[in-house]
């Protein structure tokens, strides 16, 4: 990848990663308004959903800048996360950790019973695990992209 394009991606990767930390302070604020009622477990709940769709979209801009393809049949959202997890010889490093990778993976799951669980009520129980799942999410996503843009050898603004 050619030193403008790496800059280019550069630039797109921090704007998407300061797009994250404003919905996990979205999340935050709706944290802190309480977990008591359905309402706040549902509005918690669809801001983890944002919040995982904001670090997808992470993943599409790596994968649009290299392989130029994510694929479009139903597995593509388990794809792209194996795609990005991996590197591939010649053409780009791994994104993500493995700790990340299962941190993702664990989140793509409550973000398909969000998306798909139409009648389901959301229960404490279920939402807890995934919310510390989701705090955590940010910052190992920001460390993860500075490490993937250090072995691109990008000159990147620390975030």
């Amino acid at each position: 990848m050619e030193r403008e394009q790496i800059a280019g991606l550069t630039a797109e990767l921090n704007a998407q990663l300061r797009l994250v930390e404003r919905v996990h302070q979205r999340l935050s604020d709706r944290v802190s308004l309480g977990l008591d009622t359905p309402p706040q477990l549902d509005s918690v709940a669809y801001q983890i959903h944002n919040l995982y769709c904001a670090a997808e979209d992470l993943l599409k801009l790596i994968a649009h800048a290299f392989e130029n393809r994510i694929g479009a049949g139903s597995e593509w959202h388990r794809t792209l996360l194996l795609r990005l997890s991996q590197p591939i010889l010649g053409v780009r490093p791994a994104l993500l950790t493995e700790e990340t990778f299962d941190l993702m993976k664990r989140l793509r799951s409550f973000r398909h019973f969000i998306r798909h669980g139409y009648g389901a009520e959301i229960q404490f129980t279920q939402l807890k695990p995934n919310l510390d799942l989701a705090m955590s999410l940010p910052d190992r996503l920001s460390q993860d992209v500075q490490h993937f843009l250090a072995q691109l050898g990008a000159e990147s603004d620390p975030l």
